[in-house]
């Protein structure tokens, strides 16, 4: 079976494995809501799931100009150095779910 992309996966199945990863560490859906919404402008209450997860990035309706300020490693990658804007976007929610499970403080997340 070929492995799916993750530009076509959709919401519904790779957010509730970000909100796994924090609450696998004591964290909580919120804070990971508060997070995405931080990076999107997305309110996820009210987001379709169903779409994938490239439509997700695509469509934000208000996507942080601060998320340039994440940098730093995220399955051994440089996050600051991705080339492609699409996998960008989606490494950068990724390094801010990591490090919400790592303990840091949300302001400091924030940025």
């Amino acid at each position: 079976m070929p492995r799916q992309s993750v530009f076509d996966m959709k919401v519904s199945k790779v957010y509730p494995l970000l909100v796994a990863k924090a609450e696998k560490k004591g964290r909580t859906k919120a804070e990971v809501d508060e997070i995405t919404a931080w990076l999107t402008g997305y309110d996820m209450d009210s987001v379709d799931l169903d779409v994938t997860y490239a439509e997700f990035f695509d469509n934000a309706p208000a996507y942080n100009p601060r998320a340039e300020l994440i940098t730093g490693k995220i399955c051994g990658i440089q996050v600051e150095t991705i080339e492609d804007p699409l996998m960008k976007k989606i490494r950068q929610l990724d390094k801010l779910v990591d490090e919400l499970a790592k303990g840091k403080p949300m302001e400091k997340i924030l940025r």
